[in-house]
């Protein structure tokens, strides 16, 4: 895991480079806007969704600067949906990555504006992606429309959000998570597959998505036996919030031991997705590794 932890830090001061020089020249006019976009993209976040363009595109033979303008875009929409998701109207947190809110260190207003302009902030961003062709750049915003939108993450926040406080199937817990936390994970893969020499080979990217499908349940499931198991300091926010919401979870349904059952399960069967793929996918086995072994 040592390698994997220096692999994932080295995507972590790349990206947070890229993502700085793109504020570059923006002017704030004295509003408070620019400033919250940046407090809510740059301070901390593992950046495994940019780990995976990068791993993904770069197991494919993409360019490591074509890749930096996915990974910034998707890191943008993350950024965007957790200001959203810690508002009092939607989870009410006061702690992300071991800092105020976004709301809590600006307002309310500021926090809703700098998701909105980080969502656009992001398709700026794609449009500007070098040295591919134009219906690569298309099928980039498509592809993380679609992830970001009414078919994946808002989708998955809106069920989760219904759901509180009532007793919810397994099979509906996990549509949730396909949605709210799977839909940009495996739209992660699919930028780097599409900034690729390989874009269009379906069979390949039929097992990327098979594979971004397990990890993202596998990564909801060890959040939610964090939420039992962890430590408020290492993860960055509250712990037993999941409880005090009354929100199902893996380890209610399933019990904690069956809840780690179910992501060792996931973990294997991201592998055998992988051993699929006639490529080196090093960096996506240690990466299932971390997610499901992590501890925040």
């Amino acid at each position: 895991m040592g390698h994997f932890s220096e692999e994932l830090q080295q995507v972590q001061t790349r990206i947070n480079h890229f993502l700085e020089a793109q504020f570059e020249g923006i002017e704030s006019h004295n509003a408070p806007l620019l400033e919250a976009m940046k407090y809510a993209l740059l301070l901390g976040g593992k950046r495994v969704r940019p780990f995976l363009v990068y791993a993904t595109g770069q197991m494919l033979g993409a360019e490591k600067q074509t890749l930096d303008y996915a990974a910034a875009a998707i890191e943008a929409i993350h950024a965007y949906s957790l200001i959203h998701d810690d508002l009092p109207a939607m989870d009410d947190d006061n702690l992300r990555r071991g800092h105020p809110t976004c709301h809590i260190q600006f307002d309310e207003a500021t926090a809703i504006l700098a998701g909105d302009a980080l969502q656009s902030f992001a398709f700026e961003i794609l449009t500007k992606t070098p040295n591919i062709s134009s219906e690569q750049k298309l099928a980039l915003v498509q592809i993380l429309a679609q992830g970001a939108g009414v078919q994946g993450m808002c989708l998955g926040q809106s069920l989760d959000l219904i759901s509180e406080h009532k007793q919810i199937s397994l099979s509906e817990l996990e549509l949730i998570h396909r949605n709210k936390t799977g839909a940009l994970l495996i739209a992660a893969l699919k930028l780097g597959f599409i900034c690729s020499p390989h874009f269009g080979d379906k069979t390949l990217e039929q097992s990327l998505t098979q594979y971004a499908e397990a990890i993202g349940l596998a990564f909801q499931v060890q959040d939610d036996i964090l939420d039992i198991e962890g430590d408020s300091a290492e993860i960055g926010k509250q712990v037993g919030a999941d409880l005090d919401l009354d929100k199902s979870t893996y380890p209610k349904l399933l019990g904690l031991s069956g809840a780690k059952q179910k992501a060792q399960d996931l973990y294997q069967s991201a592998l055998s997705e992988l051993e699929k793929i006639p490529f080196d996918t090093t960096a996506l086995r240690a990466l299932a590794e971390f997610i499901i072994t992590r501890k925040s």
